[in-house]
Order: structure tokens, then sequence, then C-alpha cells
């Protein structure tokens, strides 16, 4: 078995601490019992461990339903009570503009605690009121580039490209309409489960950011990932490790930010790592070859990340 080292606290990149989120077990219970106490617990934890932000998402998960009531009339109560508990400022997580609206208002903001909206994306139905918020309340924002502009709202890039189109638009728009500077602006290219990853799409977010950090109007923009989507459903033992690789190769694309778990040891991996060669390899097997489709090619990249099951 592959073992990964003791949890670490200093990192080359900005850790945006995910635990407060109802699709993790303990948020879950805390949010079920409106228990103030189990969040301040869960938020002292992750800036203990060195987290830079802390995301909050105590919006509805497959296995638990939550109404948009019962999340706005929490968050008066939920966001002062973080802030008690550590001065680590907090990344709001939902794609609805009224939670935002709610979570903002009763955030205590200072010089040093500039907050995160997450996220805008082509989908919002309520894109230019998000806008306003990050203007009003003066925050940084996370974009969600794996989101391309449609006629009929938004729709999943499938290219590289797509992101990167996806991210000046949205770049010119912060810009132009909410004054942000580039180092306030948080690009997500998007991460899917290596392990079932048919589309190319962890191809086509590494291959994004490299797009994203040779165009020099893009300086100082950030990059983010939703870590633990790259190692869902494999086993519980190897997850830290594959997402170690991928920090390992993000890192060299350009990746900056990660939504991750601050428990875990998550660092970039020596080139002689087993998981490092094994994903790579993966990686190198999910891009088509002629005649050949997307699909099969993702076939054969799961089948890469099969041997270190």
């Amino acid at each position: 078995m592959i073992t990964t080292s003791p949890p670490i606290t200093t990192r080359p990149f900005t850790l945006i601490g995910e635990l407060m989120n109802n699709s993790f077990a303990r948020a879950r219970s805390a949010f079920q019992r409106r228990d103030i106490t189990g969040f301040q617990e869960l938020a002292k934890l992750q800036s203990e461990l060195g987290a830079d932000f802390l995301t909050l998402n105590i919006d509805g998960t497959q296995s638990m339903r939550v109404m948009k009531q019962q999340m706005l009339d929490f968050l008066p109560d939920l966001v002062p009570a973080i802030q008690e508990a550590t001065n680590t400022p907090i990344a709001f997580d939902n794609p609805d503009v009224d939670f935002h609206v709610q979570a903002l208002r009763a955030y205590r903001r200072t010089t040093e605690n500039q907050p995160i909206l997450n996220s805008l994306a082509a989908s919002r139905q309520h894109l230019d009121r998000m806008i306003e918020l990050v203007v009003e309340y003066d925050t940084k924002v996370i974009v969600m580039a794996s989101e391309k502009f449609a006629p009929d709202g938004g729709a999943q890039c499938l290219c590289a490209q797509e992101v990167y189109e996806t991210t000046r638009r949205f770049v010119e728009l912060l810009r132009a309409r909410a004054g942000r500077r580039n180092d306030d602006i948080i690009i997500d290219p998007g991460l899917a489960p290596i392990a079932a990853d048919t589309y190319g799409l962890v191809n086509m977010s590494l291959d994004a950011m490299r797009l994203i950090r040779r165009d020099t109007d893009l300086t100082g923009v950030h990059i983010s990932v939703g870590l633990t989507n790259f190692s869902f459903g494999v086993p519980k033992h190897i997850r830290e490790g594959l997402e170690n690789a991928y920090i390992s190769l993000a890192l060299e694309a350009g990746l900056d930010f990660v939504l991750g778990n601050p428990e875990k040891a998550l660092r970039p991996l020596d080139d002689s790592s087993p998981y490092l060669g094994v994903v790579r390899e993966a990686l190198a097997a999910g891009r088509p070859q002629e005649g050949e489709t997307q699909e099969e090619a993702g076939f054969r990249q799961s089948a890469k990340i099969m041997d270190l099951f």
C-alpha cells in the first residue's frame, strides 16, 4: 500500500478549507441541528491547519434536502458566529443570489478579511445582481469558467480554448463593471473525477490553465479547483495520493488556489512518487490517438487509474 506523509500546514498555494460544506458529515450534522458551536469548531480547526479562506456551503446534497429559506434564516446567526471563532475570511459558496445577499449583509468586513463570492457562471439567473454584490461588498470572486455562454444561458465547455475564452470574457466583464483587479479574480476551469473522466475534462482544465498563464493580459488572475472532485469514486486510501499528484501537475500548469481539505497533507509530490507516475500515464492515455474518440481514450485513462486500486 502506498502511504502519504502526516498533515502539513505550509503549502505552495492558497488553500480554501472545504469542511463547512454539507457534503461532509460533520458540517451536515451541525446544520441539521443548527449547531453553531459545531460550525465554529470546524472553522477553528481549519484555521489552525493553515487554511487561508473558509468555504461556507450549507446547501442541500444528494442525501439531504435543504430549503432555501432554511439557509437564509440561519445565515444571520451563523456568519457572525464563525467570525467570532476565527479571523480567517469566508468564501461564500452558492449559486443563489439571495444566499449571497444574506451572507454578505451578516459578514463583518475589515481591511484584512476580504470575502470571496463563489461563484459567477454563465448560467446564473441573476448574474448582473451577483456582480453588483461583488462591487457593493468589495469581494474577491470565483468564476466557473468550465461553463461557456450560450443562447439559452450556460453550456459545458468541451475544450481548453472555450474555457480560456470564457475566462477572458469574465475578466473583462469584472474589470469594466465591478472594478476588479486581476488579483481579485479566481478562475475555476473545472475538475472531473479522473477515474470516470471519459470526456477528457481533466486534461482540458490543465490545458486551459496553460492558455490562461500565457496571456499577459490575464497576469495576476488566480486559478483554483475543487480538489476533492478529482479523487471522487476511488477507494479512500488512495484519494490523498491522487489529489497530491494532481496538485503537482496543476501547479506546473498555473494553479495557485485549491479548495480542499486542510486535514490532508496536500502538497506537490516528488517525481519518484508512484501516484504521480500513474496519473501522468493516465492523462497521457486519456488524449485521443488518430482515429480514436475521446470516450475511447477516456476509458483507457480510467483503466490506468485502476492500477492503483
